[in-house]
């Protein structure tokens, strides 16, 4: 297989070539170079998607089996790029999100549920974010999924929706700060119920499945998540605890006592949120063609490994924002304390 990925440095992009490469394919990749370095035994291709003059010159130096686009967040440039290489390219494969669905994180998820609405000739600045619905994100990801169709039609367009990606090389920063935090020991703020279910998928399997897409020449559209109800929160937090030897004491808090003490979903508490559809994503479809997700024990061993060997510095801005403040997590669990005592 000739594979081209539009990207391929890092978290995503770097599975998809690593996997590539494990199966002998030849992979070029297009890039800026910026983001981090090229593996060996690809043909690196620098330049700017957004840039016309480099599109085209990537557009005629090759012809590809498939392209998986991990870059692609604007749809009129999406749809540029894919127009240059509609000529060159069999198939593209979009990486999308979970968060081109009108209704997440407020209700379960099936591949039919409405999409936001967004032109494949949308710029940059279309879509609102709404507190706790549609974001521009999820415009933005959806008028990039509808211009890949515009451009290469259905049968040769396959378009992948996960939703929380994580494993090694993860830039976000959700499962590092998770196990940084229970490494340290000590008491440990962890949101209520422990079985509460969670659906990350490995970014390794995401790349395998988005390659079996390739070569098994599926068009469509696909969620890609672990199976509902598969892991909890305490799997989570439990498995943190066994790969980092850590010596943590959890405390697990209600939905309401942590919304009260101004606590944010999502970032403060990385992978936790209130509403009842954002791990009710189904991706059954996804699985009977040949989704298979390692247990998460599997995710988090080889991330804290990663994060030991590599130990990264250049932190991703969208990193800035993951964690709770250890004086403020000491303040509400010793307010939850004193209103225990108070209450027995």
């Amino acid at each position: 297989m000739r594979l081209l990925v539009l990207g391929g440095t890092r978290f995503v992009g770097h599975a998809v070539v690593a996997t590539a490469l494990e199966l002998g394919w030849e992979v070029t990749t297009f890039n800026r170079g910026r983001a981090g370095d090229d593996l060996a035994g690809v043909d690196a291709r620098r330049g700017d998607r957004s840039r016309p003059d480099d599109v085209a010159m990537l557009a005629s130096t090759g012809r590809w089996d498939a392209v998986v686009d991990t870059s692609g967040y604007v749809p009129r440039n999406t749809l540029d790029v894919a127009g240059a290489l509609a000529h060159v390219v069999d198939r593209y494969v979009f990486l999308s999100t979970v968060s081109v669905y009108r209704d997440w994180p407020a209700e379960p998820l099936t591949e039919e549920s409405p999409i936001l609405a967004c032109p494949a000739d949308a710029g940059e600045d279309h879509g609102t974010d709404t507190e706790d619905g549609p974001t521009r994100y999820g415009y933005q990801k959806s008028g990039c999924e509808n211009a890949v169709r515009l451009a290469f039609g259905e049968h040769r367009t396959t378009v992948l929706r996960p939703g929380v990606i994580l494993g090694p090389r993860e830039y976000v920063g959700r499962l590092p700060w998770w196990l940084h935090r229970i490494a340290s020991g000590g008491p440990v703020l962890v949101p209520a119920p422990p079985r509460r279910s969670i659906q990350p998928v490995d970014v390794r399997d995401l790349a395998a499945f988005a390659l079996q897409m390739i070569i098994d020449e599926r068009s469509g559209c696909y969620n890609v998540c672990a199976p509902i109800g598969r892991s909890t929160f305490a799997d989570l937090v439990s498995s943190c605890a066994e790969v980092t030897g850590g010596r943590p004491d959890f405390t697990w808090l209600p939905d309401d006592v942590l919304t009260s003490a101004g606590v944010r979903q999502w970032s403060e508490l990385p992978l936790w949120r209130t509403h009842p559809g954002v791990w009710q994503v189904d991706a059954t479809r996804a699985a009977r063609v040949g989704l298979a997700c390692r247990p998460l024990v599997d995710t988090v061993l080889d991330t804290w490994r990663w994060l030991i060997d590599s130990n990264p510095t250049n932190a991703h801005e969208r990193s800035m924002e993951i964690g709770l403040d250890r004086r403020k997590e000491a303040q509400i669990l010793a307010a939850w304390a004193r209103s225990s005592g108070s209450a027995s």
